[in-house]
């Protein structure tokens, strides 16, 4: 399973990360087909934001509508792991619904995608395209 991400992505959910830092950002992945080239943050309205993130379902609702109106797509969301590393915890597992979506878990620095197919989640290889296009695999994978 490949996708691809655009560099400003990358650097924009490092800095979301950086940002809520002690606590989980969260936010949706935007774009067409299997190319990501949005982030979009959203407030971690999770009753404990340090430990568990939950997308403000206003904006999770208005990335849909735009999505019908012909705008980006939703192909998945992202959160930060504060203390860890960047894959999916047993909470995270737990939360998988097989909807294909991809996830991007940032931790120490690092972006990882996963793919969330029901029964947990699957690495994913990513390409970043930009100005510094290289081929990344989740570093834990």
């Amino acid at each position: 399973m490949n996708v691809e991400v655009t560099s400003d992505v990358i650097a924009r959910l490092r800095e979301e990360s950086d940002k809520a830092d002690p606590q989980e950002c969260c936010g949706i992945l935007t774009g067409r087909e299997d190319r990501i080239e949005g982030a979009i943050p959203a407030a971690n309205v999770a009753a404990d934001p340090a430990r568990h993130f939950e997308i403000d379902p206003a904006t999770l609702l208005a990335a849909h509508r735009a999505a019908r109106r012909g705008g980006p797509e939703v192909l998945g969301y992202y959160h930060s792991h504060p203390v860890g590393h960047p894959v999916p915890s047993a909470t995270d597992c737990e939360h998988s619904t097989g909807d294909l979506r991809v996830w991007a878990i940032i931790a120490t620095g690092q972006v990882a995608f996963w793919r969330d197919t029901g029964n947990g989640f699957a690495p994913v290889t990513y390409h970043i395209v930009g100005p510094t296009a290289s081929l990344g695999q989740n570093p834990n994978a």
